[in-house]
C-alpha cells in the first residue's frame, strides 16, 4: 500500500519517538520527507533507520527550534523549495517539562513548555496553512496528549500547552475545512518514547524508573505502554486522503485509560 506515493510529508520532532515512528511509516508508503528537529544527531539516526527499509527514500533534514518563528518559516520554505509543496504535516515537536505542583512550578519553565508545545504548533500551522490553502488541499495532525483532554498532576505547563493544542486544532479545522484541508490531533497516552522514559526517571531515578513505569501503567485497561509504531499507524491514516472527511477530531490512543474512572 503506497498511500503517500508522490506526496510530501513534513514532520517536526522527527529525531526520535513519535516523529521517527511516523516518518518510518509514511516513508514505507512512498512519502517524500522533510524531517525537522533541534537534535541533528537524532535526525541522522532517523534517516539511517528509514534507509534500512526504504533504500531510495527522498529526505530533507532541517535543524530548527520550533519555538522560534523564523526557524519555523525557514523549515517550511526549505521544504517547498526542495519538494515544491507540502501535502501532510505532522506538527509533533514538544517537551514534557519538569514535574512539580502548581505552586512550585517555575514560571520560566512554564513559559518554556508553552513556547515549544503550543507556540511551536501555532507557528507551524500558520506557515504550512498558507502553502496548503494555495494548493487547495492538505492534512495536518497535531500532537496533543491525554493531558490535553484531562488533568495531569504535577505537570501544569504540559497540561496547559496540550489543552491549548486541542483548542487550536479544533478552531483552525473549522476555519480551513472549506479549503480542502483537514486538521486533527492525536492524544497519546503513555507511549514508551525517550520523553516518557525521561519523565519516569524524574520520579524514580536511573535505578528505579522501570518499577515506576510498571506502577504507572497498572491502571491502564491494557496494562502496558503503547508502542511508537502504534502512533505511526494512526497518524499515517490521518495524514492520508483516506481520512479526507475526518476534521477537528482529537483521537485518544491510550489503551482506554482516559475513559476509565
Amino acid at each position: 500500500m503506497e498511500r503517500f506515493e508522490g506526496k510530501v510529508v513534513l514532520i517536526t520532532g522527527a529525531g526520535s519517538g513519535l516523529g521517527r515512528a511516523v516518518a518510518l511509516q509514511v516513508a514505507k508508503e512512498g512519502a517524500k520527507l522533510s524531517l525537522v528537529d533541534l537534535n541533528e544527531k537524532g535526525l541522522e539516526e532517523t534517516k539511517s533507520e528509514i534507509q534500512k527499509v526504504v533504500l531510495n527514500a527522498e529526505m530533507l533534514l532541517v535543524k530548527a527550534n520550533v519555538a522560534n518563528e523564523d526557524d519555523v518559516k525557514n523549515y517550511v520554505d526549505k521544504t517547498v523549495e526542495t519538494f515544491g509543496t507540502i501535502d501532510g504535516f505532522f506538527n509533533n515537536a514538544g517537551i514534557e517539562g519538569k514535574q512539580n505542583e502548581t505552586e512550585d512550578y517555575g514560571s520560566d519553565e512554564f513559559r518554556k513548555v508553552l513556547d515549544i508545545n503550543l507556540n511551536g504548533v501555532f507557528y507551524g500551522m500558520k506557515h504550512v496553512l498558507k502553502v496548503m490553502k494555495e494548493k487547495g488541499s492538505g492534512h495536518i495532525v497535531n500532537t496533543a496528549s491525554v493531558g490535553g483532554i484531562r488533568g495531569v498532576g504535577n505537570q501544569s505547563g504540559y497540561a496547559a500547552s496540550k489543552h491549548g493544542v486541542v483548542g487550536l486544532t479544533r478552531n483552525s479545522a473549522i476555519e480551513y475545512g472549506q479549503f480542502g484541508i483537514t486538521i486533527n490531533a492525536i492524544a497519546p497516552g503513555a507511549i514508551m518514547t525517550p520523553m516518557v522514559e525521561g519523565s519516569l526517571k524524574q520520579i524514580g531515578g536511573e535505578d528505579g524508573w522501570e518499577e515506576v513505569g510498571k506502577a504507572f501503567v497498572e491502571p491502564n485497561p491494557m496494562k502496558r505502554f503503547g508502542k511508537p509504531e502504534e502512533i505511526g499507524y494512526l497518524t499515517a491514516f490521518l495524514l492520508s486522503d483516506q481520512a479526507g472527511f475526518i476534521n477537528a477530531a482529537v483521537v485518544p490512543i491510550d489503551g482506554g485509560q482516559s475513559y476509565k474512572y
